[in-house]
Protein backbone atom coordinates (compact mmCIF):
# COMPACT_ATOMS: atom_id res chain seq x y z
CA UNK A 1 0.00 0.00 0.00
CA UNK A 2 1.43 2.91 -1.34
CA UNK A 3 1.03 6.95 -1.88
CA UNK A 4 3.10 9.31 -3.57
CA UNK A 5 2.19 11.71 -1.02
CA UNK A 6 5.12 11.65 2.14
CA UNK A 7 4.05 11.18 5.72
CA UNK A 8 3.60 14.38 7.24
CA UNK A 9 3.06 14.55 11.52
CA UNK A 10 2.54 17.73 12.99
CA UNK A 11 5.22 19.46 14.91
CA UNK A 12 2.94 20.42 17.43
CA UNK A 13 0.20 18.76 19.50
CA UNK A 14 -0.27 15.06 19.34
CA UNK A 15 -2.21 13.15 17.05
CA UNK A 16 -3.52 9.87 18.34
CA UNK A 17 -5.84 7.50 16.77
CA UNK A 18 -7.83 4.52 17.80
CA UNK A 19 -8.45 1.93 14.64
CA UNK A 20 -10.35 -1.45 14.64
CA UNK A 21 -13.30 -3.76 13.24
CA UNK A 22 -16.75 -2.93 14.52
CA UNK A 23 -17.34 -3.48 18.26
CA UNK A 24 -13.77 -3.54 19.40
CA UNK A 25 -14.04 -1.11 22.20
CA UNK A 26 -12.34 2.04 20.20
CA UNK A 27 -14.62 4.62 21.81
CA UNK A 28 -14.76 3.40 25.22
CA UNK A 29 -10.48 3.65 25.23
CA UNK A 30 -10.60 6.95 23.52
CA UNK A 31 -12.78 8.22 26.39
CA UNK A 32 -10.30 6.35 28.71
CA UNK A 33 -7.58 7.86 27.35
CA UNK A 34 -8.64 11.37 27.15
CA UNK A 35 -9.84 11.43 31.01
CA UNK A 36 -6.07 10.41 32.06
CA UNK A 37 -4.89 13.19 29.75
CA UNK A 38 -7.02 15.85 31.10
CA UNK A 39 -6.67 14.57 34.52
CA UNK A 40 -2.62 15.20 33.50
CA UNK A 41 -3.69 18.76 32.94
CA UNK A 42 -3.48 18.15 28.54
CA UNK A 43 -6.54 19.84 26.81
CA UNK A 44 -7.95 17.32 24.58
CA UNK A 45 -10.43 17.73 21.72
CA UNK A 46 -11.81 13.84 21.62
CA UNK A 47 -13.37 13.11 18.02
CA UNK A 48 -14.55 10.88 15.28
CA UNK A 49 -14.97 9.76 11.71
CA UNK A 50 -17.27 9.84 9.66
CA UNK A 51 -19.17 12.72 10.86
CA UNK A 52 -17.51 15.06 13.19
CA UNK A 53 -18.04 18.32 11.50
CA UNK A 54 -21.56 19.73 10.44
CA UNK A 55 -20.78 18.73 6.76
CA UNK A 56 -19.52 15.30 7.61
CA UNK A 57 -22.77 14.96 9.76
CA UNK A 58 -24.64 14.90 6.35
CA UNK A 59 -21.94 12.60 4.84
CA UNK A 60 -22.16 10.28 7.83
CA UNK A 61 -26.04 9.56 7.11
CA UNK A 62 -25.34 8.86 3.54
CA UNK A 63 -22.71 6.26 3.88
CA UNK A 64 -24.10 4.67 7.38
CA UNK A 65 -27.84 5.14 6.89
CA UNK A 66 -29.09 1.71 5.76
CA UNK A 67 -31.86 3.81 3.69
CA UNK A 68 -29.63 4.33 1.34
CA UNK A 69 -29.21 1.29 0.07
CA UNK A 70 -25.95 0.40 -2.49
CA UNK A 71 -23.73 2.78 -3.22
CA UNK A 72 -21.29 2.60 -5.97
CA UNK A 73 -17.49 1.79 -4.35
CA UNK A 74 -16.08 4.51 -5.80
CA UNK A 75 -18.67 6.62 -4.26
CA UNK A 76 -18.42 5.55 -0.73
CA UNK A 77 -14.64 6.20 -1.17
CA UNK A 78 -14.99 9.13 -2.14
CA UNK A 79 -17.63 10.76 0.45
CA UNK A 80 -15.11 9.34 3.21
CA UNK A 81 -12.71 11.36 1.52
CA UNK A 82 -14.90 14.37 1.69
CA UNK A 83 -15.58 13.54 5.17
CA UNK A 84 -11.88 13.39 5.90
CA UNK A 85 -10.96 16.41 4.20
CA UNK A 86 -13.46 18.51 6.21
CA UNK A 87 -12.37 17.02 9.53
CA UNK A 88 -8.65 17.50 8.83
CA UNK A 89 -9.19 21.28 8.16
CA UNK A 90 -11.05 22.47 10.89
CA UNK A 91 -11.11 20.30 13.53
CA UNK A 92 -7.69 18.28 13.99
CA UNK A 93 -5.19 20.49 12.13
CA UNK A 94 -6.67 23.58 14.50
CA UNK A 95 -6.27 21.51 17.11
CA UNK A 96 -2.85 20.66 16.54
CA UNK A 97 -1.62 23.75 15.97
CA UNK A 98 -2.84 25.10 19.09
CA UNK A 99 -0.74 22.17 20.75
CA UNK A 100 -3.63 20.18 21.66
CA UNK A 101 -3.90 16.43 22.11
CA UNK A 102 -6.59 15.23 19.41
CA UNK A 103 -7.99 11.59 20.22
CA UNK A 104 -9.70 10.27 16.56
CA UNK A 105 -12.19 7.44 16.65
CA UNK A 106 -11.11 6.37 13.04
CA UNK A 107 -8.92 7.96 10.66
CA UNK A 108 -7.24 6.98 6.90
CA UNK A 109 -6.68 3.38 7.52
CA UNK A 110 -10.25 2.82 8.01
CA UNK A 111 -10.83 3.72 4.44
CA UNK A 112 -7.93 1.66 3.19
CA UNK A 113 -9.17 -1.28 5.49
CA UNK A 114 -12.71 -0.92 4.82
CA UNK A 115 -13.35 0.73 0.77
CA UNK A 116 -9.88 -0.75 0.00
CA UNK A 117 -10.04 -4.69 1.13
CA UNK A 118 -13.55 -4.80 2.40
CA UNK A 119 -14.88 -3.39 -1.05
CA UNK A 120 -13.61 -4.98 -4.78
CA UNK A 121 -11.52 -1.70 -4.92
CA UNK A 122 -7.44 -1.48 -4.50
CA UNK A 123 -5.71 0.02 -1.55
CA UNK A 124 -3.35 1.73 -4.02
CA UNK A 125 -6.34 2.99 -5.63
CA UNK A 126 -8.08 4.27 -2.13
CA UNK A 127 -4.97 5.50 -0.41
CA UNK A 128 -3.50 8.59 -2.66
CA UNK A 129 -7.25 9.68 -2.41
CA UNK A 130 -7.43 9.75 1.35
CA UNK A 131 -3.53 11.01 1.56
CA UNK A 132 -4.65 13.53 -1.04
CA UNK A 133 -7.60 14.31 1.55
CA UNK A 134 -5.75 14.99 4.42
CA UNK A 135 -2.60 16.58 3.35
CA UNK A 136 -0.65 13.31 3.79
CA UNK A 137 -1.27 13.78 7.63
CA UNK A 138 -0.13 11.02 9.98
CA UNK A 139 -1.10 10.04 13.84
CA UNK A 140 1.55 10.51 15.79
CA UNK A 141 0.22 6.98 17.24
CA UNK A 142 -2.15 4.08 16.14
CA UNK A 143 -3.78 2.38 18.42
CA UNK A 144 -5.58 -0.96 16.60
CA UNK A 145 -7.74 -2.69 18.91
CA UNK A 146 -7.48 -6.11 16.84
CA UNK A 147 -11.09 -8.43 18.00
CA UNK A 148 -12.34 -11.25 15.24
CA UNK A 149 -15.38 -9.60 13.18
CA UNK A 150 -17.69 -12.79 15.00
CA UNK A 151 -16.81 -11.01 19.11
CA UNK A 152 -17.12 -7.31 17.75
CA UNK A 153 -20.55 -7.94 15.37
CA UNK A 154 -22.07 -10.06 18.31
CA UNK A 155 -22.07 -6.82 20.15
CA UNK A 156 -24.52 -4.80 18.18
CA UNK A 157 -28.38 -5.21 18.27
CA UNK A 158 -29.40 -3.05 15.44
CA UNK A 159 -26.71 -2.33 12.66
CA UNK A 160 -25.97 0.25 10.58
CA UNK A 161 -24.78 0.08 6.20
CA UNK A 162 -21.28 -0.60 7.06
CA UNK A 163 -22.30 -3.53 10.39
CA UNK A 164 -24.71 -5.11 8.45
CA UNK A 165 -21.99 -6.43 5.53
CA UNK A 166 -20.94 -9.97 5.28
CA UNK A 167 -18.42 -11.53 7.58
CA UNK A 168 -15.98 -12.13 4.65
CA UNK A 169 -16.16 -8.60 4.46
CA UNK A 170 -15.35 -7.87 8.07
CA UNK A 171 -12.55 -9.96 8.53
CA UNK A 172 -11.18 -8.84 5.20
CA UNK A 173 -11.18 -5.44 6.86
CA UNK A 174 -9.76 -7.03 9.98
CA UNK A 175 -6.76 -8.38 7.89
CA UNK A 176 -5.91 -5.01 6.03
CA UNK A 177 -5.37 -3.59 9.79
CA UNK A 178 -3.05 -5.97 10.80
CA UNK A 179 -1.15 -5.30 7.46
CA UNK A 180 -1.05 -1.77 8.11
CA UNK A 181 0.18 -1.97 11.85
CA UNK A 182 2.57 -4.45 10.26
CA UNK A 183 3.85 -2.23 7.39
CA UNK A 184 4.12 0.47 8.90
CA UNK A 185 5.93 3.10 10.28
CA UNK A 186 8.64 1.89 13.17
CA UNK A 187 6.38 2.87 16.24
CA UNK A 188 3.87 4.81 14.95
CA UNK A 189 1.28 1.59 15.68
CA UNK A 190 0.45 -0.03 18.73
CA UNK A 191 -1.39 -3.36 18.25
CA UNK A 192 -3.54 -4.35 21.05
CA UNK A 193 -5.48 -7.36 21.48
CA UNK A 194 -9.31 -6.42 22.28
CA UNK A 195 -9.98 -9.14 24.59
CA UNK A 196 -8.04 -8.24 26.74
CA UNK A 197 -9.61 -6.46 30.38
CA UNK A 198 -10.21 -2.61 29.35
CA UNK A 199 -7.91 -1.64 32.17
CA UNK A 200 -5.09 -3.73 30.83
CA UNK A 201 -5.54 -2.53 27.35
CA UNK A 202 -5.75 1.42 28.95
CA UNK A 203 -2.86 1.00 30.71
CA UNK A 204 -0.35 -0.60 27.99
CA UNK A 205 -2.04 3.01 25.71
CA UNK A 206 -1.07 5.12 28.89
CA UNK A 207 2.65 3.56 28.61
CA UNK A 208 2.83 4.41 25.12
CA UNK A 209 1.21 7.97 25.25
CA UNK A 210 3.57 9.03 28.02
CA UNK A 211 6.65 7.93 25.86
CA UNK A 212 5.19 10.44 22.96
CA UNK A 213 4.71 13.33 25.40
CA UNK A 214 7.72 13.45 26.31
CA UNK A 215 9.23 14.84 23.46
CA UNK A 216 5.89 16.14 22.01
CA UNK A 217 5.09 19.91 22.23
CA UNK A 218 1.67 19.84 23.51
CA UNK A 219 -0.30 22.43 26.42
Amino acid sequence: MTSSMPPVHAESGLFVCFEGGEGAGKSTQSRLLQEWLEAAGHTVVLTFEPGDTPVGQRLREIVLDPATGALSDRTEALVYAADKAEHVDTVVLPALARGEVVITDRYVDSALAYQGAGRALSADEVEPIMRWATGGLRPHLTVLLDLAPQAGLGRFTERDRIEAESIDFHQRVREAFLALAAAGEEGRYLVLDARAPVEEIAAAIRDRVSSLLSSAVVG
